[in-house]
């Protein structure tokens, strides 16, 4: 373990990218670094690796940490749906590999400034740029009840949304909900806990989540992405996605089966007018996911599910 991140599903991650000596990566979401030192090592002596991340501050500790690699690692603060613009022109227009870990890193959950963690605690921003966007605190403050519902039963499938948004709109007449502990503790006193024999969650997990998705725009630029990372593989080429809840696994595969398919006609349709043919063929069928010993040295794995897939000459 390197500086508190261990990176998820590490050695099946190279398993399934093949990096190679000479070959161009990508990686588009940097966070701690343990995957992308991980491809730098595997593509020895001459690889080369574009990394990106929407956080200035897992650029910056990447750069410093990572700095033996000298100018085969290529780093850039850039959100993923920048991909298109940013790799052309960091030369990296053609590539061999490319991987999405899209979910938070260790050093993320542990920042005390933006509030991405219950736990950690902080003030609720949970932008990734905290240069850009509308924070959380923001959204707990303006949304109505009815809004905030929606959002967390969209992208945090919260079976309580309402009372824990009508519990939101009431306390804020009192008084703004600016930190994360504030809001967990809310949450806390209004949601039921876990049933018995369930895997136990804290209440607020999958508000916290809905909130950081929306911060984000996380489900549009994983979209976005993944159409453009396509573009960018040669034939040949992997793309390896971890995803961690649903939302996002439910994106990947859609995205991986149309591309595999290639027709996008609708059954009644008798022949393709579309014109689209097969640009990937998938490598993982089923998708992987961690082994229980990784999940007992890293439980922010255990809800990790790999999915890869290989470009096919257009």
């Amino acid at each position: 373990m390197k500086e508190g991140h261990l990176p998820v599903l590490a050695e099946e991650v190279i398993e399934m990218l093949q990096p190679a000596a000479g070959s161009l990566q990508i990686d588009a979401t940097v966070g701690g670094g343990g995957h992308t030192e991980r491809i730098l090592e595997a593509s020895d002596p001459d690889g080369r690796l574009l990394g990106l991340d929407a956080d200035g501050a897992a650029i910056a500790r990447v750069a410093q940490r990572l700095e033996r690699f000298g100018d085969r690692l290529v780093l850039r603060q850039a959100n993923f749906r920048e991909l298109g613009a940013v790799a052309p022109a960091a030369g990296f227009g053609a590539v061999d590999g490319m991987l999405f870990d899209l979910g938070l890193s260790s050093f993320q959950l542990a920042d005390t400034e933006r509030g991405f963690g219950f736990r950690a605690g902080g003030p609720l921003d949970m932008r990734f740029d905290a240069t850009r966007g509308v924070s959380a605190a923001e959204l707990i403050a303006t949304l109505d009840a009815t809004e905030l519902t929606a959002l967390f039963r969209r992208f945090g499938e919260e079976p309580y949304a309402p009372r824990i948004a009508r519990a939101i709109v009431e306390a804020r007449g009192t008084g703004p909900i600016t930190t994360a502990e504030e809001l967990a503790a809310l949450i806390e006193r209004v949601a039921p806990r876990t049933p018995p024999g369930r895997r136990r969650i804290h209440p607020a997990t999958r508000v916290f989540q809905a909130l950081r998705i929306a911060v984000n725009e996380e489900l549009d630029a994983l979209a976005e992405a993944l159409a453009v990372a396509v573009d960018l593989l040669r034939p040949g080429g992997r793309l390896v996605v971890l995803s961690y809840h649903s939302l996002e696994d439910r994106i990947v595969k859609r995205f991986l089966d149309a591309e595999r398919k290639g027709c996008i006609c609708p059954p009644s349709v008798p022949v393709c007018v579309c014109g689209r043919t097969p640009r990937l063929r998938l490598v993982t069928h089923p998708s992987l996911t961690p082994t229980d010993a990784e999940i007992a040295a890293n439980p922010r794995a255990r809800s990790a599910r790999l999915r890869a897939a290989e470009r096919i000459a257009a």
